[in-house]
């Protein structure tokens, strides 16, 4: 799919937001992006020629989007920081900051510039498969029970007594 530049009309939140849906689009199988990458998706966006990006995406990238962090003062629910540095988009079911209770986490369609809108059918798409995968693709969650006959005949305090034996 080809994408068109982003013009000046739209909010440089909504462009954050689509700067890293299409990086989650075009590389399905990574969890999270850096700011770098998220920045230099924004600046092909906006400047692919010119090499500058516009004023304000960094902070919105750092703070303004973030759904974990106080608003400051901007209280969108766009990105989630996975770890320092790391960003991916918000889900529904994400931890948020309180105070961002409500607060925008998509794109309004007719704020999105022509070739974008099919991102958010993308994203709706995107979220309903996260949220169908639970333990049976999670390695740890798998492991729930599994041990449960090897002590199956014997109490927990007479196991620890059994292993302190011989201690003194």
């Amino acid at each position: 799919m080809s994408y068109t530049q982003v013009d000046t009309q739209v909010k440089v939140a909504d462009e954050v937001w689509i700067a890293t849906a299409v990086l989650h689009k075009t590389h399905p199988e990574r969890f999270d992006f850096s700011i770098a990458e998220i920045m230099e998706s924004a600046r092909q966006m906006w400047r692919p020629s010119m090499g500058s990006i516009r004023p304000g995406v960094r902070v919105h990238v750092v703070q303004h989007c973030v759904a974990g962090r106080a608003p400051n003062p901007g209280r969108y629910r766009m990105l989630v920081e996975t770890s320092s540095g790391r960003r991916r988009l918000f889900r529904p079911g994400d931890y948020y900051h309180p105070e961002r209770e409500g607060a925008k986490t998509t794109p309004d369609r007719e704020d999105l510039p022509y070739g974008y809108t099919s991102l958010l059918n993308w994203y709706r798409d995107w979220c309903s498969v996260a949220g169908g995968k639970g333990e049976e693709e999670d390695p740890l969650l798998a492991l729930r029970g599994s041990g449960r006959g090897l002590w199956a005949d014997e109490h927990a305090d007479e196991y620890v007594r059994r292993l302190r034996e011989g201690w003194e």
